[in-house]
């Protein structure tokens, strides 16, 4: 008979929560046996969506894990709590997948894998990870279809944190205004703002278009609008030693990327020694330049079959074949990913070049 796969959803202070929840409710071979917030407001959506019973909802997470005995725990605290969430949940030897971002300094991030050990695995979900026109693009680098990677620039974000919760629904301005005074994403001592909540997307799949290669050094520059404790809008240059890449975070794109694509276009473009490729968030089709084509010309984006479209796919794969955590989700490229965006912050801060932050 077929393993189930017993999964809780600790924390919601994310409202990638419900997105995670519902990749779990869809796999065959998952039963969500429990949820807990000391909020039982942020867990009404998820409660509703997926038909939680009473007796699986919780609001202290001890009691969560000692009755629900979950194998995998899906997290989503607020950035500033992510190192003392796995401190919390690692001593009852369950895997973790951690909503994005890794953490909000390399010491936190380090104080989480030295928790889990080497029993049970860590995956720090990154959503753009699963999008196939990114997908695709890494299988032509590794293909060498446009020779050595030197250059990887990135633009993401979007309207705000604000203007969407689970599933992607849409709130209004009005929410908006009336949630941004309270909102963990605009307090900096919980790790709010535009660099630390979208930075680590760029700098850990760059990292991987890198194929695992750091920096030398990061100079980073933010915008703190005028009332708000954190950014809206940064931009980092990390030098190599082969090149420079750029990775830019906004919120306060025009449109969302998932309606309507703003300009610039929120994605990668990648380059290589021997062609280019862009590949931009939620596109069918990737536009590549090689030597043979310098005019470009598209791929169509690779189907991503199961178990490799969500993070509950894959880390249940990886679970069951004994195979470790690899690319962006894994902590090794992510840490890469972590130092860069500790370099930038720093950077930003002190208004000067700071050396890759060990």
């Amino acid at each position: 008979m077929e393993r189930r796969w017993r999964i809780a959803g600790i924390d919601f202070e994310h409202f990638h929560m419900g997105d995670n929840l519902r990749m779990a409710q869809e796999h065959p071979a998952v039963d969500i046996v429990g949820i807990c917030d000391d909020s039982r407001e942020k867990m009404e959506w998820g409660i509703k969506n997926f038909s939680i019973p009473e007796e699986r909802i919780y609001s202290d997470f001890k009691v969560c894990m000692e009755q629900a005995k979950p194998d995998i725990v899906i997290l989503c605290p607020a950035t500033g709590r992510h190192a003392e969430a796995i401190e919390e949940i690692a001593p009852y030897g369950t895997h973790i997948i951690m909503e994005k971002p890794f953490a909000s300094s390399l010491a936190e991030a380090d104080r989480m894998i030295a928790a889990m050990g080497d029993k049970h695995r860590l995956a720090i979900n990154w959503p753009l990870a699963w999008h196939p026109s990114h997908i695709t693009a890494k299988r032509l680098i590794d293909e060498g279809t446009v020779g050595e990677v030197i250059e990887v620039h990135y633009y993401d974000g979007n309207r705000g944190p604000l203007w969407h919760v689970a599933d992607k629904e849409e709130t209004t301005s009005e929410q908006v205004a009336a949630a941004k005074p309270h909102s963990w994403f605009y307090k900096a001592e919980l790790g709010g703002g535009s660099l630390l909540d979208y930075l680590g997307y760029g700098t850990t799949l760059g990292t991987w278009f890198h194929n695992g290669k750091a920096p030398i050094d990061v100079t980073a520059m933010m915008h703190v609008p005028t009332g708000l404790e954190v950014d809206e809008h940064s931009v980092t240059v990390a030098r190599y030693e082969h090149a420079l890449s750029k990775f830019e975070t906004r919120w306060g794109t025009f449109s969302d990327p998932w309606t309507n694509q703003p300009q610039p276009k929120c994605g990668f473009v990648v380059v290589g020694t021997e062609g280019t490729i862009a590949n931009y968030d939620y596109q069918s089709s990737i536009n590549v330049q090689n030597r043979g084509k310098p005019e470009g010309f598209e791929v169509t984006v690779d189907i991503i079959e199961p178990p490799f479209q969500n993070p509950v796919q894959y880390v249940i794969h990886c679970i069951e074949n004994d195979l470790p955590i690899e690319g962006p989700l894994s902590p090794t490229i992510s840490r890469i990913g972590q130092q860069i965006v500790d370099t930038a912050f720093q950077s930003a801060k002190e208004g000067r070049c700071l050396a890759l932050i060990e």
